[in-house]
């Protein structure tokens, strides 16, 4: 890192992105008042390079890769954006242009996403580099969006496309499996992986019309289980409508094993969501007018039985490894 201050860095590369209640960022505290009438919603994740992230991706797409995920879960919630804190843990020698660009990135996406930099923390580290998000939101008064919520007859959708981000990964590390795509497809896929897209358009239609919500960041089979578990049914899921690109298309249609890839290989940081039949028409007018569509997959069933995936040829279907899992 040369021999640039860990106050320096701090104040060339993060206050200029700092919120007002980050006090430039000169404090060991910010000081945040919420909206009136809101509940406060808070959430963590953190990227670890080798796990997360490559060492080797570029410093400007880890940054925001570490802010998005974040703004999913609160766009799973229901919630509006307020800002972030930031841990950074960073290898010995990394270099000031390593930093710049980064905070380069951190600063764009703060701007789209109007969630601004609040506070946090920079330390050198003997392992890999670190990045460790808390984002923190706002929703009206008890209009928070549960992952409990889910009732039977609920009818069960998911946002965007399902799987791009597992098989972009998979052609990484194995590219010459992927050789047969086109170069468009590959470079979809691998940008999926990249450059994920939280569904924060989607917030307002999930406070008003949805009964439960997450995102799919440890592959949909696995979330769908943990949401329908955690509210205490179960459900009938159509697999085979699962919405996929063009791109994963190609590639099940070339190795048709790479389904399975798709449907539990997670990263896609897309929203599971549930709704009464009531309210799932206007959930989904509201959806495609913020331009991004929901796709009906399943119904929910009162019992706490195992989910039932249904193929294309209508026959259930088992996997191997249900979601991605640390440990």
């Amino acid at each position: 890192m040369g021999a640039i201050s860990e106050d320096d860095l701090i104040a060339r590369f993060f206050a200029p992105i700092a919120g007002p209640g980050a006090l430039a960022l000169k404090d060991d505290a910010a000081c945040l008042t919420p909206p009136p009438g809101c509940d406060l919603i808070l959430t963590k994740d953190a990227l670890v390079a080798g796990v997360h992230f490559f060492a080797d991706d570029p410093p400007e797409a880890i940054a925001r890769k570490a802010l998005r995920v974040n703004v999913s879960d609160l766009a799973a919630k229901g919630a509006d954006p307020l800002g972030f804190l930031l841990a950074l843990a960073l290898p010995i020698g990394v270099e000031t242009d390593w930093i710049e660009a980064f905070a380069r990135g951190l600063g764009q996406d703060a701007a789209r996403w109007a969630i601004p930099l609040l506070g946090g923390d920079t330390v050198k580290t003997p392992g890999p580099a670190m990045v460790s998000v808390t984002a923190l939101g706002t929703a009206p008064t008890g209009r928070m969006v549960p992952r409990t919520g889910v009732r039977a007859g609920d009818l069960l959708f998911v946002s965007g496309t399902i799987g791009d981000s597992a098989l972009g990964l998979r052609a990484r590390l194995a590219p010459q499996r992927f050789a047969a795509l086109s170069q468009g497809a590959r470079q979809h896929l691998l940008a999926r992986y990249l450059d994920p897209e939280p569904r924060l358009a989607l917030a307002r239609a999930l406070r008003e019309h949805a009964s439960a919500g997450m995102d799919v960041s440890d592959g949909l089979v696995g979330d769908l289980t943990k949401m329908l578990r955690s509210s205490g049914v179960s459900a009938v899921i159509r697999l085979c409508d699962a919405p996929l690109s063009d791109a994963a298309k190609a590639a099940v249609a070339m190795e048709p094993a790479l389904f399975e890839t798709a449907m539990t290989g997670g990263d896609d940081y897309e929203l599971l969501v549930a709704a009464s039949p009531q309210k799932a028409k206007e959930l989904q007018d509201d959806a495609r007018a913020a331009g991004v569509p929901l796709t009906l997959i399943g119904e929910a069933v009162a019992g706490a039985g195992p989910l039932r995936f249904i193929g294309a040829d209508g026959a259930q279907m088992r996997f191997a490894r249900g979601s991605f899992s640390h440990f």
